[in-house]
């Protein structure tokens, strides 16, 4: 189960900062996406990373050089730091993370959703 939490009213040019946490797990988290749902629109992936290999992250061009995602050294924790933020931002951010996770006997995979948090932007 994964919780979110960040969210809120900001004004445009402001900054917020996402949290999507596997709640209540010892969690290894090697990949990690964030998509926006905007009312109207398409479900948009507007970052990704992965922390295997040399680890790399991926932004959509809308948010390129604004967003920052990332993956706490504890490896149970995504962020997404929102900087300069415009009103075209706002919508329902979901998280997806994948690895693994510990039940308490052993580990198996982790493929989660987060319940998505609101992020409005007033202009």
């Amino acid at each position: 189960q994964l919780m979110e939490s960040g969210g809120g009213l900001v004004q445009a040019g402001g900054s917020l900062r996402l949290s999507c946490a596997a709640s209540g797990r010892v969690a290894n988290i090697n990949a990690a996406d964030w998509y926006r749902q905007a009312p109207g629109k398409q479900r948009e992936l507007v970052a990704s990373t992965t922390t295997r290999g040399a680890g790399a992250t991926n932004y959509a061009d809308s948010v390129k050089g604004r967003f920052d995602i990332s993956v706490n050294d504890g490896r149970n924790t995504v962020y997404l730091q929102m900087n300069g933020l415009k009103p075209e931002d706002a919508g329902d951010y979901i998280c997806n993370t994948r690895g693994s996770y510990y039940t308490g006997r052993y580990w198996t995979d982790l493929d989660s959703w987060g319940q998505g948090i609101q992020v409005t932007v007033s202009s």
